[in-house]
């Protein structure tokens, strides 16, 4: 579920930090709109897990959001990219607890939330948290519930027995030559956080975007989430040969398309 893709049309700067008073030390790059800001609509990038927020579609929605004169965020989970802290102490609750800090002291106003595999995870805890900052929800291969969906699920009862004994277990990496970390926190901790077990309170506009050819996270999750969300205003959009990342320039014109429309819609 690693997605990355080096190639930015930005200049990479170095980042900023947001120091937090638990010792946590977050990355983040954040672009203001000067005069404009506060007209419409700030935009906040949520990465993947064990990606990083220098991927082609976290830097290719700040420069559509510097052409548009809107605000944008992007930033590193603890134990991610630039921030503090160590991947294997991670957890989903302690990445959306990053989330919502960088939300409350980095941005103002309502927010259009784009949260790409488990940052679609965790855009929806933040969503649940902070309702009154949301303007739109953007799910780009949306991964709500993988930890016991799609890794618990996928284990042999020998992994399991191993991640229970040992407390990690790690797997092959399609994106890396470094393979996936599995922790006992993770998956145990990922329980506290499901949202495909009940409805979800999200009233406002959601644009779910998935590849039918994603074979890390099936499109039927998204199918599944749009149907436990509390809003009307739900799209689910199916790319025919798109695959997990979704960053190519047919996936990445038609996703800037949609934060455009909702934009506008402000």
């Amino acid at each position: 579920m690693t997605e990355n893709t080096p190639e930015n049309a930005l200049t990479e700067s170095a980042p900023q930090f947001l120091n937090l008073n638990d010792n946590r030390r977050l990355a983040y790059h954040r672009h203001q709109a000067g005069a404009a800001r506060g007209t419409k609509p700030g935009v906040v990038f949520m990465g993947g897990f064990r990606s990083d927020m220098t991927g082609s579609k976290a830097t290719h929605f700040e420069q559509l959001c510097r052409e548009m004169g809107t605000d944008y965020l992007r930033f590193d989970y603890t134990g991610h990219g630039d921030s503090s802290g160590e991947f294997a102490d991670g957890s989903i609750g302690e990445w959306s607890q990053d989330a919502i800090d960088a939300l409350d002291h980095l941005t103002t106003g309502p927010q259009i939330l784009i949260g790409s595999s488990m940052g679609g995870w965790i855009m929806l805890n933040v969503a649940v948290a902070r309702p009154d900052r949301l303007h739109a929800l953007v799910g780009i291969a949306a991964a709500p519930d993988f930890t016991e969906e799609l890794m618990w699920a996928s284990m042999t009862a020998q992994d399991r027995e191993t991640l229970m004994r040992d407390g990690r277990i790690e797997q092959p990496n399609d994106y890396s030559d470094e393979p996936y970390l599995i922790t006992k926190k993770l998956i145990e901790e990922g329980r506290d956080h499901r949202r495909l077990t009940q409805a979800l309170p999200i009233t406002c506009p959601i644009r779910l975007i998935h590849g039918i050819r994603d074979t890390d996270v099936p499109y039927g999750l998204s199918e599944r989430l749009a149907h436990h969300l509390d809003s009307d205003d739900v799209e689910l959009i199916l790319i025919k040969n798109g695959d997990h990342r979704l960053s190519d320039a047919h996936p990445l014109t038609l996703t800037s398309q949609v934060i455009q429309t909702l934009l506008a819609g402000s």
